[in-house]
């Protein structure tokens, strides 16, 4: 009677089974581990070919259920643990929320409502000079008029529209101001 590889390898595995998961511990550093790629094992025994036969199915078990073993550790150190998924979790979204969107919305609809207000050619230069981010050589050229006329108009924009939103001007452009000993900063 000629035993299959399958039928040999589940005959080893019951008769060395205590052997087996010893050798497997010693190997892996975990007992549990060990035993469960016995047991990944015993269900991949039925799956072994019968085109060659398993000359020693004690050190054949031995490598499947290490090889198994590893893959399983593989496999594992691609996933997230416990502790990485708190972390991520904990991560506060830093997205605005429903008030901030509405609260930015509002906003955004009392800037056009006050740059509507400005004279055509303020409100031209103050877009081109803030929102196109056109250099104020180019705008005088494209306007007709002095770099010192759009950077009046630029300011007299300004303070009209931090009036209207009730914010404070913040001067980006021009010389700095003096100092208490009268030399510039």
């Amino acid at each position: 009677m000629s035993y299959s590889n399958s039928k040999s390898l589940r005959d080893v595995l019951a008769a060395d089974y205590e052997s087996l998961a010893r050798r497997l511990t010693r190997c892996l550093g975990s007992p549990d581990v060990a035993r469960e790629a016995l047991h990944e094992a015993f269900v991949r025994a039925d799956r072994v070919s019968e085109a060659v036969p398993v000359r020693s199915p004690v050190d054949y078990l031995f490598r499947m259920a290490l090889n198994l073993a590893k893959d399983h550790r593989k496999s594992e150190r691609r996933l997230l643990n416990a502790s990485e998924i708190e972390a991520i979790m904990g991560l506060p979204d830093e997205r605005p929320g429903p008030a901030a969107e509405v609260e930015s919305r509002f906003e955004l609809e009392q800037f056009e409502r006050a740059l509507a207000e400005l004279p055509p050619r303020k409100r031209d230069v103050f877009i081109s000079a803030h929102l196109e981010l056109v250099p104020h050589r180019e705008i005088a050229t494209r306007f007709g008029i002095n770099v010192r006329t759009v950077e009046f108009d630029l300011q007299h924009a300004m303070e009209h529209l931090s009036r209207r939103l009730g914010r404070k001007v913040v001067r980006r452009f021009g010389p700095r101001a003096l100092s208490r000993s009268g030399d510039r900063n």
